[in-house]
């Protein structure tokens, strides 16, 4: 699946909660290490998550991201691609729930 296709459902889900667009992409950019060109152009291109993820450059401190999404505890995920989406739900979620972005971004 691609990221161009999830992206407009997680804009949805936050701008009905009062987020905005730039704070996805701010998420986006601590998990991914994508600026604002680089997320537009797999955007564009239709890149598939597996392909997002193997380009990104995870953030060193992904792990302290944890909680349950879907059901799951993420930390515990066995594959590391599954885990990486979960880890990008689970942001979304923060944000969308009004979680302040500092503590969002694990800072």
């Amino acid at each position: 699946m691609s990221v161009a296709k999830v992206y407009p459902l997680y804009v949805a889900k936050l701008e009905k909660k009062g987020r905005t667009v730039a704070e996805l992409d701010e998420a986006i950019e601590w998990l991914t290490g994508f600026g604002g060109t680089e997320l537009r152009r797999h955007l564009a291109d239709g890149t598939t998550f597996e392909d997002f993820f193997a380009a990104a450059h995870l953030n060193p401190d992904v792990s302290k991201i944890t909680g349950v999404v879907c059901g799951v505890r993420v930390e515990t995920i066995e594959d590391p691609l599954m885990q990486q989406i979960r880890y990008l739900d689970k942001l979304v979620d923060e944000l969308a729930r009004g979680k302040a972005m500092e503590k969002v971004l694990r800072r």
